[in-house]
Order: C-alpha cells, then sequence, then structure tokens
C-alpha cells in the first residue's frame, strides 16, 4: 500500500532499486529536478509583485516572443543541473542547440542528458493561470566520458529512462515516470517539501472532455474536423464538454485525472504540428501510456517518431485511450476519402 505521507525523496530513495540503471545518478537527477522546480515555483507566485512577467524582448529558436519567465526558468533549470555534475548534456526549448556539461573533462562518467521545456504555457502567466515544466530523460548512445553528440538527443520517445511535468497551480505538483507507472507529489510550502498525494495515475478508458484550440477549426484536418463534430454530437453519452486551458501540462493533468482527450494537430498554418516533439510530446506520450492512456499524431505511436531536428515539431493526439482511438478512426477515414 502506498503511503501518502511519503515524500519524493523518501519514494526515490525506496524505488532506485526499480531503475534499471542503478547507479544512483537517475535519482540525484530527479532529486535536482524537484530543486529546480521550486526555485521556478518561488518566482512564479511572485508573479505581478515583482518585475518578473511581461516579454523578454527577446525570441527564441522558434521565433516565439520569450517571456521573462521563460528566462528565468531555462537559467535556473540549466544552472541546477550544470552545477550539479550529473548530466552530460541538456536541450532546452529555448536554446538554439544543446549544451555539452564537462566536455573538457574526459573523466566525467555521467550517462544521462535531459530535454526540457521550463516554462510550457508561459503566455498565461499575465493573467494569473497555470503553467508548467515538461522534462524527458535518456540515456547518452555515445560512448560514456566522451563530448556528447546531437545523437544523443534524436532519441525515439520509446527510449526515455524518465519523463514528467510540474504544474504551478493552485498547488505545485511533480508528476513523473521511470517506466513504473506514474506517481504525483504535492508541494507542502510551508516547509518546501513534496508529499506524495496521486499515487499510481491513471486515465479513465474513456472520457467526456475534449481539449483544443477550436479557434483554428477552419485550419484543421478533415479527420479532426469530423472527430469534433463528433464530440458535440446529441447523444445518450454526448455531447462531451471542452475545456482547453492553452498550457499543455494543465491540459494534460486535468484529463489524465478527469478523462478525456488532448489535441494539437497539424493545420494549414502549422502544416507539421506546432508542438516540439522532444521537448513536449515524448515526455507527454511516455507519461500517458505508463498512465493507461495513449499519445499519437493521428496516425502512429508518438514514442516510434524518429526525431532528425531538435526542435523537430508533430502533430499530437494524447489521453483517455478509447477516446484517441476514436480520433484516429476518424482521422484515417479522412486519409481514405
Amino acid at each position: 500500500m502506498t503511503n501518502t505521507n511519503q515524500t519524493l525523496g523518501e519514494f526515490i530513495i525506496e524505488n532506485q532499486a526499480s531503475f534499471k540503471y542503478t547507479s544512483g545518478e537517475l535519482s540525484r537527477l530527479i532529486n535536482s529536478l524537484r530543486l529546480a522546480a521550486k526555485v521556478v515555483n518561488h518566482e512564479v507566485n511572485k508573479a505581478g509583485l515583482v518585475d518578473i512577467i511581461g516579454a523578454a524582448g527577446d525570441q527564441n529558436v522558434q521565433g516565439e516572443d520569450q517571456q521573462k519567465l521563460d528566462v528565468y526558468a531555462n537559467d535556473a533549470f540549466i544552472r541546477t543541473l550544470t552545477k550539479r555534475n550529473i548530466v552530460c548534456g541538456i536541450a532546452s526549448e529555448e536554446e538554439d542547440d544543446f549544451i555539452s556539461i564537462n566536455s573538457q573533462d574526459k573523466n566525467h562518467q555521467n550517462k544521462y542528458v535531459v530535454l526540457i521545456d521550463p516554462l510550457d504555457g508561459s503566455s498565461n502567466i499575465d493573467v494569473n493561470v497555470s503553467v508548467g515544466t515538461i522534462f524527458s530523460v535518456y540515456r547518452r548512445v555515445t560512448p560514456v566520458g566522451t563530448p556528447v553528440t546531437i545523437d544523443d538527443f534524436l532519441q525515439k520517445g520509446n527510449k526515455q529512462v524518465a519523463a514528467g511535468y510540474i504544474v504551478y497551480g493552485t498547488s505545485t505538483m511533480i508528476v513523473y515516470t521511470t517506466g513504473h507507472g506514474v506517481n504525483g507529489f504535492t508541494l507542502n510550502p510551508a516547509i518546501g517539501t513534496f508529499y506524495m498525494s496521486h499515487p499510481n495515475m491513471q486515465f479513465p478508458e474513456d472520457g467526456n472532455i475534449y481539449s483544443v484550440n477550436e479557434g483554428n477549426y477552419i485550419r484543421f484536418p478533415q479527420g479532426i474536423k469530423d472527430y469534433i463534430k463528433y464530440c458535440q454530437e446529441e447523444k445518450e453519452d454526448r455531447p462531451y464538454t471542452s475545456r482547453y486551458i492553452g498550457s499543455l501540462v494543465s491540459d494534460f493533468h486535468r484529463n489524465m485525472i478527469k478523462g478525456g482527450i488532448y489535441m494539437y494537430p497539424e493545420s494549414s498554418k502549422y502544416p507539421t504540428g506546432k508542438l516540439r516533439l522532444l521537448y513536449e510530446c515524448n515526455p507527454m506520450a511516455f507519461l500517458a501510456e505508463q498512465a493507461s492512456g495513449k499519445a499519437s499524431d493521428g496516425y502512429q505511436r508518438i514514442m516510434d517518431i524518429q526525431p532528425t531536428e531538435l526542435h523537430q515539431r508533430v502533430p499530437f493526439i494524447c489521453g483517455s485511450r478509447n477516446m484517441v482511438d476514436k480520433a484516429e478512426e476518424f482521422m484515417a477515414k479522412a486519409k481514405e476519402s
């Protein structure tokens, strides 16, 4: 029986033996992400009181305007992971290229690379809506002790050893998996400790929530349009409820708890999709599958896609298994017609 009074630190230590590789490095890596999450949470909670909201005046590699908190969160996670000498490489949605750690030290034995979206949904900060951090961890494929290369980051999602997100909302939570189910931990701000609050999280097999930006309906492929109409039909179990926050972490978190589907398909504006495969889709797909859900690009499993570039975009459909299956059916029918 799961101990809901258990801290995240205790849980990591207790379950270290279940990791595929038990050097302790992965445990220390998760602990570092926990520390960085508390630092970012502290700044997020001060938004509106100090000069931390609004645009930073720069654009990231995707040409998107960076928010001040994007820059702060990015620096916080990179600084924490780098100074603690745990990883050999980091790739961030906010950086043009990957970062090699200890590349001049031929004796370093770090085995893991981290890919991170430091602040997902940051455009919501100004209006006090939940935002989050998404992370993904891989074991390097190049020889230990050498500088990392692009090959260490361009791995399929099915090679992930850990993934998770931090949601900064009415409460702050870390939700993560190492391939043995999904567990959620809530921060007690009075003492700065994360406690087990959501053990063994599971997507309901079915749901009644669909999350999509319907303002882009006219730009969507026919299969998605048909599925949205299906969701809106007056039937015994429908119409479904439309809920869209505009923060992937928040929409995913709600749908995992209550049952639902999240969609960000390709469109005439984003022909290959908008969400990033490595920083958003793969980690969320890993979490979904570990929680009995499903993640697809409309035709194939997200975690089977071979990445070709760091900032690659893909269509993304994720959530309760039966709902994703139904969306794929509509996509297949539209493709055939």
